[in-house]
């Protein structure tokens, strides 16, 4: 089989994001299904990502984060933007 080409999204969660262990699930997720990126709390109360892998991994990890418990996403956008081709590793950012 193929390997899939990677991709590339910034995402921007809004709902009951902040303070219920988002960015660690995230990281979770990402590692688990080879995601690279980084994400953050906003001001504004919402969560931003960039994640990067193949589009099926990157759909797996959001099923991931939609399935939590604790975390509730209200909306998300999602637009896609060119691949970082050295990137390793999946982080969260302060």
């Amino acid at each position: 089989m193929a390997e899939q080409k990677n991709v590339r999204y910034y995402i921007v969660f809004k709902g009951r994001v902040q303070g219920v262990g988002f960015r660690y699930r995230a990281q979770h997720a990402a590692m688990e299904n080879g995601i690279t990126g980084w994400v953050r709390n906003e001001y504004d109360g919402s969560v931003s990502m960039e994640a990067q892998g193949p589009l099926v991994k990157v759909y797996q990890m959001l099923d991931m984060l939609e399935s939590d418990r604790w975390i509730r996403i209200e909306s998300k956008t999602m637009r896609e933007i060119p691949v970082e081709p050295d990137e390793k590793a999946f982080r969260i950012s302060h």
